[in-house]
C-alpha cells in the first residue's frame, strides 16, 4: 500500500512533534517533513512533492493562507489541509478562497484529523463541522 506523504507546517514545535507521533502511528501516512514557517513551507513541498500539507495559519514569515495560495498554485497535486485555533468564519473562508480542501480546529479530534488528510488526498473536501 502507497503511504501519504505528509508535510507539517507549525511554528511550535510541541505541536508539530505531537502530530508527527499521532500520524506515524498510522500505516498509510508518512511524515516526510517539518517546517515552521510559510516560507519554509513553500520550498520544501517544493524539493519534497508531498501529497498532504497540514498547515497551520499563524505563522512567521509568510503566513499559512498566502503559502496555500503559493503551494496550489506551484503545486496543485498538493493538498493543503488547515489546522488552526481560528474558528471565525473569516479565517474559513480566505483559507478555501487560497486554495486549502481541509480547515480544522486544533481542538478537532485526531480521527478527523486522519479523516480530513485521507479526504483532500482524494480531491475532496473537509470542513470542521463547528
Amino acid at each position: 500500500m502507497k503511504k501519504l506523504r505528509i508535510l507539517l507546517a507549525d511554528d511550535h514545535t510541541v505541536m508539530r512533534t505531537g502530530l508527527r507521533a499521532l500520524l506515524e502511528r498510522q500505516p498509510n501516512l508518512e511524515v516526510v517533513g517539518e517546517s515552521e514557517n510559510g516560507r519554509e513551507t513553500v520550498a520544501l513541498v517544493a524539493s519534497l512533492g508531498p501529497d498532504v500539507v497540514v498547515m497551520d495559519v499563524a505563522m512567521p514569515v509568510l503566513n499559512g493562507i498566502e503559502a496555500t495560495k503559493t503551494i496550489v498554485t506551484q503545486r496543485p497535486a498538493t493538498a493543503v489541509v488547515i489546522l488552526s485555533m481560528h474558528a471565525d468564519e473569516s479565517y474559513v473562508m480566505r483559507a478555501l478562497k487560497a486554495g486549502a480542501r481541509g480547515y480544522l480546529l486544533k481542538d478537532s479530534a485526531a480521527a478527523d484529523l486522519i479523516s480530513a488528510i485521507q479526504a483532500v488526498s482524494q480531491t475532496n473536501r473537509f470542513l470542521v463541522p463547528k
